[in-house]
């Protein structure tokens, strides 16, 4: 029988069987099999289920999406190991049963070539070295790894719990609630006001609730906004400037 284990950064939370043939839905609203207490979660965020011979997960149209292992899916196969992130809240997925069916693939049948990700261009001074060094054809071997872009967010008016925050995490939360990534300070600052979702090297910003407004470089925003460098944004009454990091 197939396992999920709720955790909320290190600790875990809950334990939930999952049995073959049935549907387990996972969302903030009590009626929910797997409930998550937390403003970032939809109130009906994902649900898990039973195809084939495997489990799958979906994304119920939630606002934040659904991560396997830092990808966003709408619906994807899940194997012993696996990592779901649903809000600020991580869900281990572990499937002993079929743990020997993926450890190897079968004998005299090639591995399909893995699809990789978009060329990322190394901006460092010794890496452009490197380039110019090289002659046409020639390897390049670098000891150093590429790395997504980190962004930032300085604060220019407003109050809150630090000057600058480094958007490090998938999620980043702005409001009063403990669990916000930028901490409002006030008595009247909302306990989630926006959400920032780090994804494919780019940041969207979104507003929580209906009634919360924000603004990119004066303008409102209406669901969700890339943001780019320099861009200044007003939530709560809070003015911040994005930009990415060295």
């Amino acid at each position: 029988m197939a396992k999920l284990f709720l955790k909320f950064e290190q600790a875990t939370l809950k334990e939930y069987s999952l049995p073959e043939g049935g549907t387990l839905t996972i969302g903030r609203l009590p009626d929910n099999n797997v409930q998550i207490d937390n403003l970032a979660v939809s109130g009906h965020h994902a649900r898990i289920g039973f195809e084939g011979d495997h489990f799958v997960i979906e994304d119920s149209n939630s606002l934040n999406g659904t991560f396997v292992n830092g990808r966003r899916i709408s619906k994807s196969a899940l194997r012993d190991g696996d990592v779901v992130l649903v809000g600020k809240h991580t869900i281990a997925f572990q499937d002993e049963a079929r743990r020997a069916e993926v450890a190897l693939p079968p004998l005299n049948v090639t591995p399909p070539v893995p699809q990789l990700d978009a060329t990322v261009m190394l901006e460092t001074k010794q890496a452009k070295e490197m380039l110019a060094q090289a002659a046409p054809g020639e390897p390049i071997v670098s000891r150093y790894p590429i790395r997504e872009r980190i962004a930032t967010l300085t604060v220019m008016e407003g109050k809150t719990d630090q000057s600058r925050y480094v958007l490090s995490s998938k999620l980043n939360v702005i409001g009063k609630s403990e669990m916000a990534s930028i901490k409002l300070k006030g008595w009247f600052a909302p306990r989630v006001a926006a959400v920032i979702n780090h994804r494919d090297d780019r940041y969207f910003i979104a507003a929580s609730e209906k009634d919360v407004r924000i603004k990119v470089n004066g303008a409102e925003v209406a669901g969700q906004k890339e943001l780019a460098e320099g861009d200044v944004v007003e939530v709560a009454g809070v003015k911040l400037t994005f930009a990415y990091s060295e």
